[in-house]
C-alpha cells in the first residue's frame, strides 16, 4: 500500500481501486493497454495478490499460486490479516507449501471481483462498470496477469507454479505460455481441455444466473444483483464439487427439523437439502454475478491444444523439470482418466512427473477439505525440493 493511502473496506464484490489495499493485499497496477487473448483491450488493469514468506536472493524459492473460480488472493492467514485463508492447512510455518522455506505468491484471477480487474470494475473510459462490456476473457488472461505480478515482484524464474481446478488451468496456461518461467508444475484436480460434460454443466449454471429476471441483461445494480439465479448456479456447483459417496454418507436420508413455511409443501425436508440452501445463502452477496458468468465460460474455452493443435506438443515445451499431477477418484467434474492424460502429455526426456489418484470422497472439493490426502502428497514435492 502506498504511503498515507486510505484504508477502504468495500461491499463484498466490488473492486478497489489499486491504492485501496487493505490487510495483506496489494496491488501491481498495469497502465499500459492490456490486449485480451481473445481481442479486445483493458485500458488499466489492477491484479490483486498477497505474499507469505521471504523471497531468497536469486529469487529461486517464489512459488505461484492459481485460485480455483471462487477464491480471492488470500489462499492463508499472516500477520497482516489472520483470517484463515482457503488454502490455509497447506501454506505457512511447517505445513507443506513451507513458508519458511519458500516465499508464496496467490494472485486473484484477472475477472474476478476480490481486487482485481473485472467486469464489475469501473471502467475508466466511461465512469460506469464494464459489466457485458468487459470483453471475452481466457485463462489464458488469467496466466498473463499472473507473470505481471512476478514480473513486478522482480522475479525472473519460480520454483514452481500451482492450480487446482481453474487453478491448474492457469498454471498450465502459464507454463505453456512461459515454459522457461517455472522450473515446476503442481496441477491439482484440472484437465488441460475442457470437457463436454463440464461445459454443459457450468452452461446450465451460467443459465440460471441469466434466467433471473434480476440479471437485466448483466446491467443490475450492484445491490441488487440476480441472487435467485446465483442460488441456483451456487447449489447445482455445490452438487458438482461433491461426491454421491459423500452425500450418502454426510446426509443419507436424514430429516431437516422445523415446519414447512405454510402452504410450502415442497419445502425443505431432508438435511442435503437444508446444506445446499446453506451453502447457496452463504455465496450470494459475496461474489458479483457477471464476474461468475466470465471466470466459468473462461474454464469452457480453454484448450491447450488452441496453441498448436496438439496438447502433448505444448505441454512438452523445455522449461519445466519437475512435475506433479493430482487427481481424485470421485471426481466426476475434473475425472481423474484426465488427470492421467495430462500426466502422460508431460511426460518427455529429463523431465520427472509423478502422478497421484487419491481415494477421497470429497469429489472436486477435496483438495480444499481433504487435508489428511492432499497435504502429504504436496508435502513430498517441496520436500523433495
Amino acid at each position: 500500500m502506498e504511503p498515507g493511502s486510505k484504508i477502504i473496506k468495500p461491499p463484498a464484490f466490488t473492486p478497489t481501486e489499486a491504492r485501496a489495499a487493505s490487510g495483506a493485499r496489494r496491488f501491481v497496477r498495469l497502465e499500459q493497454p492490456f490486449r485480451m487473448h481473445r481481442g479486445g483491450v483493458l485500458p488499466r488493469v489492477d491484479i490483486a495478490y498477497e505474499t507469505w514468506g521471504e523471497l531468497n536472493e536469486d529469487g529461486s524459492n517464489a512459488v505461484l499460486l492459481f485460485t480455483g473460480l471462487s477464491p480471492s488472493a488470500h489462499a492463508a492467514s499472516s500477520p497482516e490479516d489472520t483470517s484463515p485463508g482457503w488454502w490455509e492447512d497447506m501454506v505457512g510455518l511447517g505445513r507443506p507449501i513451507d513458508t519458511r522455506n519458500y516465499f508464496v505468491i496467490c494472485v486473484n484471477s484477472l475477472g474476478s471481483c476480490f481486487g482485481s480487474t473485472g467486469p464489475a470494475s469501473i471502467d475508466p473510459r466511461t465512469g460506469e462498470p464494464y459489466r457485458l462490456s468487459f470483453p471475452v476473457l481466457t485463462i489464458e488472461d488469467v496466466a498473463v496477469a499472473g507473470r505481471e505480478v512476478v514480473r513486478h515482484l522482480g522475479i525472473r524464474q519460480l520454483h514452481t507454479v500451482v492450480g487446482p481446478s481453474l487453478g491448474g488451468m492457469s498454471a498450465l496456461a502459464f507454463c505453456v505460455l512461459y515454459p522457461d518461467m517455472s522450473r515446476g508444475l503442481v496441477a491439482i484436480s484440472s484437465a488441460a481441455r475442457a470437457t463436454a460434460f463440464a461445459i454443459a454443466l457450468r452452461s446450465l449454471q451460467r443459465e440460471m444466473i441469466r434466467s433471473d429476471p434480476d440479471w437485466l441483461g448483466g446491467n443490475y445494480p450492484a445491490e441488487k444483483p440476480p441472487l435467485r439465479g446465483m442460488r441456483l448456479a451456487r447449489k447445482l456447483g455445490m452438487i458438482t464439487y461433491r461426491s454421491a459417496e459423500e452425500w450418502d454418507q454426510r446426509f443419507g436420508r436424514e430429516r431437516a427439523g422445523g415446519e414447512h413455511d405454510a402452504g410450502d409443501q415442497f419445502g425443505v425436508d431432508f438435511e442435503v437439502e437444508s446444506y445446499l440452501e446453506h451453502h447457496a445463502n452463504k455465496f450470494i452477496g459475496q461474489f458479483d454475478p457477471n464476474c461468475y458468468l466470465y471466470l466459468s465460460r473462461a474454464m469452457d474455452l480453454f484448450d491447450v491444444a488452441e496453441h498448436s493443435g496438439c496438447v502433448a506438443t505444448e505441454l512438452a515445451k523445455p522449461g519445466i523439470k519437475r512435475a506433479l499431477v493430482v487427481g481424485v477418484e470421485t471426481d466426476f467434474l475434473f475425472p481423474l482418466h484426465e488427470q492421467e492424460q495430462l500426466a502422460e502429455c508431460l511426460e518427455r526426456e529429463g523431465r520427472e512427473v509423478d502422478f497421484v489418484a487419491l481415494p477421497s470422497i470429497q469429489g472436486h472439493d477435496s483438495f480444499l477439505v481433504d487435508m489428511d490426502g492432499f497435504r502429504p502428497v504436496i508435502a513430498r514435492y517441496f520436500d523433495r525440493a
